[in-house]
């Protein structure tokens, strides 16, 4: 998830407030979504419609609530694919396709600026009652309400308003023509709007959505998640068991035991060094995504205000030595802002090969000996910046190293320009959406992290990268691609916030009792569509 994901939702909260203008939309995802009888069944037999779905969950639930207008956790973000609906989802496997939910179809295009989406026939919620036009404009208008502060606002502001047309259709109307709908319109989850209403805090701790799962138990004192098959759901995925169980188990050598000792059947984050000694016992399988490991930098004051000290930084790291090491090849260096697996990917104008001698004699240029560097101490970033301390010293820096909780970064940061100089800390945005506009927009257009973090807002190179995104959102397909092309090189000249390397996610998961599992390249485990034999 993004390093924000990893606090907790009522700190996010206090750390967001209204968040910066942030959206418009394209990625090149596919215009109609993958059937579930076209995917590949991986187990050994039929799917038990009685049966129990077991995974083991690497990321704690701590504070993070489930509304699915606040939530940012990890966990509770995977809990929600499950539970909660949107007039469109997005599948988390796969090419990311885009399919009709709780819409009977996709968006119905009436003009460039309007859209009607007609529910569902019989689309009910987990509490019994029926799904109206009147909770979905509540749903919109609830994440679109600054008071609110929605971190999901800023990925539906191409969005005018959403009206009730009648009792099955409502109609969306847009700032501006707009390329991807389908696709953006997916982030806003349809909730009743009693339950929501009556009391927030109930709401928050197990919503009440029309998923084809339903949470019966999400307690951290359990230490699981526990489903149950949603048995009045009439949607196009239905869940294909009758029950499902997450434990969470943060410890990778818990996991691992669970899994080859067959207590679970599937489990996420296997440690790059098992998972050869996991292949003896179940399936591993690798998928490249976006999640990514960064560099940001403070570009509001000394040293890294100056361009030239941010890319001899980059340019100082063996990232190439880092992969190999640290994630024994199970991760890609960044020649883009985007993985090269992204449909709207193309290779930088500047890519930070290493280049030792070019950072020394950039240093030496600028006069740079010493940096502060903070990092996040989650288990598989602590294996890469021992290796980027010592890639700086040997280009000369003195670096005063510290690690801290991925909450206590921010907080020891945010809106204290003296705090840092740089840190390294783990995101994953793409778990919200793919398109590039998206990505580059959690980052590099809202105050949280252009002004909070980076103190880059106002900058030229920042208001630039802004002006572009808003002019390739008006944009068709083709020349937003070209657009944001042209935003890659500048960030990659600039990089007020850089991936190092986009992360590859590995799971492990039993094919002889799982049917139809997928593997994701997101954080977290998915299980629409799949059936268990047990």
């Amino acid at each position: 998830m993004t390093d924000s994901l990893t606090t907790s939702r009522r700190g996010f909260l206090k750390l967001v407030g209204v968040m910066g203008v942030a959206s418009a939309f394209a990625g090149t995802l596919s215009a109609c979504g993958t059937k579930p009888g076209d995917r590949t069944t991986t187990g050994g037999g039929a799917a038990n419609a009685a049966g129990t779905i077991t995974a083991a969950i690497s990321y704690e639930l701590g504070t993070n609530g489930f509304d699915p207008m606040t939530t940012s956790a990890a966990l509770t973000l995977a809990a929600n694919w499950h539970t909660m609906e949107g007039l469109t989802e997005i599948l988390p496997s796969g090419n990311r396709d885009v399919y009709a939910a709780l819409g009977k179809d996709l968006p119905k295009k009436i003009d460039d600026t309007t859209y009607e989406v007609t529910l569902r026939d019989g689309a009910v919620f987990h509490n019994g009652s029926p799904v109206t036009t009147d909770d979905v404009v509540y749903s919109f208008t609830r994440v679109m309400d600054p008071a609110s502060k929605s971190l999901y606002a800023q990925f539906i502001t191409f969005i005018s308003a959403v009206e009730k047309k009648d009792d099955k259709t409502v109609t969306i109307k847009l700032k501006y023509p707009f390329s991807l709908v389908a696709e953006r319109i997916s982030v806003v989850k349809i909730v009743p709007k009693a339950a929501a209403t009556a009391d927030a805090k109930a709401f928050d701790a197990n919503p009440v959505g029309t998923g084809p799962w339903k949470m019966t138990d999400n307690s951290a004192t359990s230490k699981q998640i526990v489903f149950e098959k949603n048995t009045a759901y009439t949607g196009p995925r239905p869940a294909k068991a009758a029950k499902m169980t997450w434990k969470v188990m943060p410890d990778d050598a818990t996991r691992m035991n669970a899994l080859t000792s067959k207590a679970v059947q599937a489990m996420d984050l296997v440690p790059d060094l098992s998972i050869e000694t996991l292949k003896a016992s179940a399936a591993v399988e690798q998928a490249q995504g976006f999640a990514l490991l960064f560099a940001m930098f403070n570009c509001g004051s000394a040293p890294f205000n100056n361009v030239k000290n941010r890319q001899a930084f980059l340019y100082a790291i063996d990232m190439e030595k880092v992969v190999k090491t640290a994630y024994l090849g199970n991760a890609t260096p960044a020649t883009c802002f985007v993985q090269d697996t992204h449909p709207a990917y193309k290779k930088a104008k500047t890519v930070y090969a290493f280049d030792q001698a070019k950072a020394k004699a950039l240093f030496a240029e600028t006069g740079l000996t010493k940096i502060r560097l903070l990092c996040t101490d989650h288990a598989w970033v602590k294996k890469a910046t021992p290796i980027i301390k010592e890639s700086l010293e040997a280009a000369g820096l003195s670096v005063e190293f510290a690690e801290k909780k991925s909450a206590d970064v921010y907080n020891t940061i945010d809106g204290k320009p003296e705090a840092y100089d740089a840190v390294i800390a783990p995101g994953d945005p793409s778990v919200f959406g793919s398109d590039a506009d998206l990505l580059m927009r959690w980052w590099y257009t809202n105050d949280v992290w252009t002004d909070k973090r980076m103190h880059w807002k106002g900058q030229p190179a920042c208001t630039e990268v802004a002006t572009k995104l808003d002019a390739a959102a008006k944009q068709p397909a083709d020349a937003q691609k070209t657009t944001w092309g042209e935003v890659f090189d500048l960030l990659s000249a600039e990089v007020p916030l850089y991936p190092l390397f986009h992360r590859k996610s590995t799971t492990g998961y039993d094919k002889t009792t799982l049917v139809d599992f997928k593997p994701i390249a997101l954080t977290g485990l998915s299980f629409v569509d799949v059936g268990s034999t047990k």
